[in-house]
């Protein structure tokens, strides 16, 4: 089990819950999280990397604030400042540096944390060097990230039914991504909805293609991560 750590973000402090390895020696993931906020799958999911190697750091992108039901889902992710936001998600990038003594990190980011994942890539191209956001994609108007900065390998992971993120907005992503020179590999998987991979929620959750992504994931992470 991990636990609630604060860590120095630009000047302020931001904070976040880290699971760790049994060997220090391992690299380091940050987990961005859904529009929900810090929640229970968000946490195990975390101590899922924890277990496979990984150290572990999803930070807290709403300060305490988790929301139940949509519209407060909805009102959450409106308010969240995206200055802000990018601050605390290179904040933990540096305090997982920091703690693994590694010189690159991976990203995993699922529904809005799936956009945040190609912004944090984007902003940070210097040492996040695997990206993959789950059912993702970048909605806001521009400007939008510098897709042309990331340095880092993409895997991504889609519904094919998703309303927010389609598979022909993923596609579209991904070709985008491509042109611009990318190591980048998206799954459509077939029959699934929008956060298929979140097991707190039965009316979308598929087992199956859950295994698939994450038996795609971890591969992809330790292949590209020292």
């Amino acid at each position: 089990m991990g636990q609630i750590i604060e860590f120095p973000s630009n000047g302020t402090m931001g904070s976040g819950y880290l699971a760790e390895p049994v060997n220090k020696n391992a690299p380091g993931i940050v987990v961005i999280q859904e529009w929900w906020g810090l929640v229970d799958h968000i946490k195990d999911v975390c101590d899922r990397f924890a277990a496979n190697g990984f150290y572990a750091l999803a930070p807290d992108l709403y300060h305490g604030t988790v929301a139940r039901e949509p519209d407060e889902a909805a009102k959450a992710m409106m308010s969240m400042e995206l200055p802000k936001a990018a601050k605390d998600m290179s904040g933990a990038v540096d305090e997982l540096i920091k703690r693994t003594g590694t010189s690159n990190v991976g990203v995993v980011g699922f529904c809005m944390g799936g956009a945040l994942a190609l912004v944090l890539a984007a902003e940070r191209p210097d040492v996040v060097a695997a990206v993959a956001p789950f059912y993702g994609v970048v909605s806001w108007p521009s400007p939008g990230p510098a897709f042309e900065r990331i340095s880092a390998s993409i895997q991504g992971h889609y519904a094919e039914h998703d309303d927010s993120a389609s598979p022909e907005a993923s596609r579209e992503l991904e070709s985008r991504l491509r042109e611009l020179g990318k190591d980048v590999e998206f799954f459509i998987y077939p029959g699934t909805q929008h956060a298929f991979f979140n097991d707190t929620r039965p009316e979308v959750y598929d087992a199956q293609s859950a295994k698939q992504a994450w038996d795609r994931l971890i591969p992809f992470l330790k292949d590209h991560l020292s």
